[in-house]
Parts: C-alpha cells; structure tokens; sequence
C-alpha cells in the first residue's frame, strides 16, 4: 500500500530530551572502560544503552517515530567530544547518525522499525556487494561483507546487494536481525581496535523487499534532517573522530611541555622549535576544523529553510571531511615528534592517539580521490561516478 507523508503523532515512547549529565555520564563511562573496547575489540551492549540513555541512538530517528533529530554540527561536535576520550566509542556513537539512510525505507516499514521505540542501532557492513536472487516478494541473500562497525551493540544490521542499484549505482540495502546473521570476528588491526569492525555472514535469508532501500535514496519522511546530503553526512560523522583524537594529542603535549628533560636539558616549553611546531599544529587544527564546522553550518541552514543542498554544497562537505580527516592525522604526527622520547612508550596515550588517527583517512568516503572529486565540482567537471 502507498503510504503519503502526514503529520501523525510520534510511534512510541514520549520523547526525552537528552540532559548535558547524561552525556556527561557518558564521557565518564568511556574513559573508565575504553582499555577494555581495545582488549574485547568491540564496544560492549551495555554501553551502546548508554549512549541511548544520552540520545545519541535517536539523533536521527524521524521526529514523527518519536526521535529527537539533531542539527548535523550539533551531533558532530557530541562525537568529537566523544572521540577526544576514546576514538572507538565516537566511531560506534556516529552511527546514531545513520538512521537518515533508513528513512528511504516505507512509511510501514519505519513505523515497525521504531515500534518498540526511537533507540535503534544500526550497523551496517555494505561491501563487496553481494548477487541476490528474487524470492517471492523478496531477495534470498548468501554472502560474506565487511567492515561492519558496531555490529556487535545493533539491534538491526544492512548488507549491500547488486539487486535493484539505482541509476547512480548506489547500493541497494537490505535489513536483517541480528539472530539472522553470523558475526565473524576478525577485526585484527592497527587503531580503531574497539569499532568491532567484524565481517557479516549471511546463508540463505530472504528479506521482504519492504525491507530494502537504497543507501542516500530519496526519503519518505519530510523533515529536515532528511533533505541534508545523507552520504556526505556519513563521511562528516566518520572524520569528525580524527578531530577529536587529534584535539586530545595537542593537548596531551601542550600539557607536557612543561616537564623536565629526562636528559637535564631545557624544559620542552622553553625551546623555540617546540613553541613553534604547537603553534603551527594548533592554527592547523583550528583551521580545519573552521571549515568543517562553517560549510555544515551553511549546508544545514539551506536545508532546514525548506531548500535542497547543491551539488556544490554536498561536494563541499565531502572535501571539509576527506581534508579534515587528513589534516587531523597530520597533527597527531606532529604531535607525537613533539613529544619526544616519551612518545614510543605503550603507556603514552600518544600510541593510540597515532594508530586510531591514522585509520580514519583510510576509509573510502576520506581517502585523496575525494578532492579529486571535489575539484571537479568546484570546476564544472563531471566527478567520479557516485560523487558527491
């Protein structure tokens, strides 16, 4: 059945606007337990609760399903904070972003979605793309994909099929429940170690086509949040991260500069070559960081006006991210030559400020081709295929 866009009340539990102590019970949660989302390689369920004890799981929930939609820059800035204490609970936080992608879903299938509320996890591990073939009103997948972070705390999973892509080539997604899919845990990397990155296995599950949609498909419901760039919006949340490790290592050193030498020699504060390469990493972040926040600001007050993005806009937010995620990696560096002899032991925070920053860049929505991309929209080229 065709279901129009109407003004219903909220499914669900009444809304609860989330307080500034329970975010900051969050941070403290996290830097109590972060030694442990390295050792177990994932963020544990009992967190991931808590994060919707904060409203971070219905940020993007549709306000007519009982969420709390958040302003992009305003959920971006809850996740660097997040990441500042541990980088792999703000990747696992910034998926509460996600759930624009799932309002291309129907109407119906929304309103079973959120029946039981407007806190769902979702976590999606989308590629290599898998042949699905047609069941009755449905798909029957088989099939192995990767990179699913968070997989381990989702209450709803996505896997990417070649059935049904878009003209754009987009991916078209299909939703399972956790007990339908196998979780294998291989997720045995440099940084990011928490981010339970795991490989999703599939056998034979049919998902009812209502139960499918294409990732930055076109939204069913009407509100704001939904006419913002979903795609460049997923880049942003994942690039924020390395803002909020690389914020954290300046001042770590900033805070260390004043310690004695091991060597008796001048305090690090009192040498030229310090002072300087603190002041270049700070005007390089605050920079950076400017633009990022500045074209979201721009981008979201077009948007929330009742006007769609422009193709310039999106491209825009894709090179603030690509660029924010690259500069940030670039002052952990700095920040760990600044640091000196202290930086290579395993107990300096500095070791995993540098492995976590150095993943970032590395996904495909921040790697270099992304100004490529970017330069092509600034110059009235035709991009790559699926950008922007």
């Amino acid at each position: 059945m065709t279901q129009t866009l109407d003004s219903s009340p909220p499914i669900g539990p009444e809304p609860v606007s989330p307080t500034g102590e329970a975010f900051e019970r969050v941070l403290a949660l996290v830097s109590d337990r972060r030694e442990e989302f390295e050792e177990k390689r994932h963020v544990p369920r009992d967190v991931v609760a808590e994060f919707k004890k904060a409203g971070l799981y219905r940020a993007s929930t549709p306000r007519r399903f009982g969420g709390e939609p958040l302003a992009p820059a305003e959920f971006l800035r809850r996740i660097e904070r997040i990441s500042a204490v541990d980088a792999s609970a703000g990747w696992v936080a910034s998926f509460g972003s996600s759930l624009i992608y799932l309002a291309a879903l129907p109407l119906a299938t929304q309103a079973e979605l959120y029946a039981a509320g407007p806190d769902v996890a979702f976590a999606g591990g989308l590629f290599p793309m898998q042949a699905a073939e047609r069941a009755g009103d449905g798909y029957r997948l088989s099939g192995r994909w990767k990179f699913a972070s968070g997989c381990k705390g989702a209450d709803v999973l996505g896997v990417g099929i070649k059935a049904g892509e878009d003209k754009a080539g987009r991916p078209l997604t299909a939703l399972l429940r956790p007990e339908q899919v196998e979780i294998v845990e291989n997720w045995d990397v440099v940084g990011l170690r928490g981010t339970g990155s795991h490989d999703l296995v599939v056998d034979g599950v049919v998902v009812p086509e209502e139960w499918t949609f294409v990732r930055g498909g076109e939204p069913t419901v009407d509100e704001p949040l939904y006419r913002y760039p979903a795609l460049a919006y997923a880049a942003q949340v994942l690039a924020v991260v390395g803002l909020g490790v690389a914020r954290a290592a300046l001042d770590h050193v900033i805070a260390q500069g004043g310690r004695a030498s091991f060597t008796g020699g001048p305090k690090a504060a009192d040498r030229a070559t310090f002072r300087i390469g603190v002041a270049q990493a700070e005007a390089q972040l605050r920079s950076v960081r400017a633009f990022f926040y500045e074209t979201t600001e721009e981008v979201w007050a077009q948007v929330e006006s009742g006007d769609p993005a422009t193709t310039h806009q999106a491209g825009l937010l894709r090179l603030a991210s690509a660029h924010l995620a690259k500069t940030s990696f670039e002052v952990v560096r700095a920040a760990y030559q600044l640091a000196g002899i202290p930086a290579i032991a395993d107990s300096s925070p500095l070791q995993r400020y540098l492995r976590d920053a150095s993943v970032v860049p590395q996904h495909a929505f921040l790697q270099d081709t992304v100004y490529d991309g970017a330069g092509a929209v600034l110059t009235g080229v035709q991009p790559f295929p699926g950008f922007p």
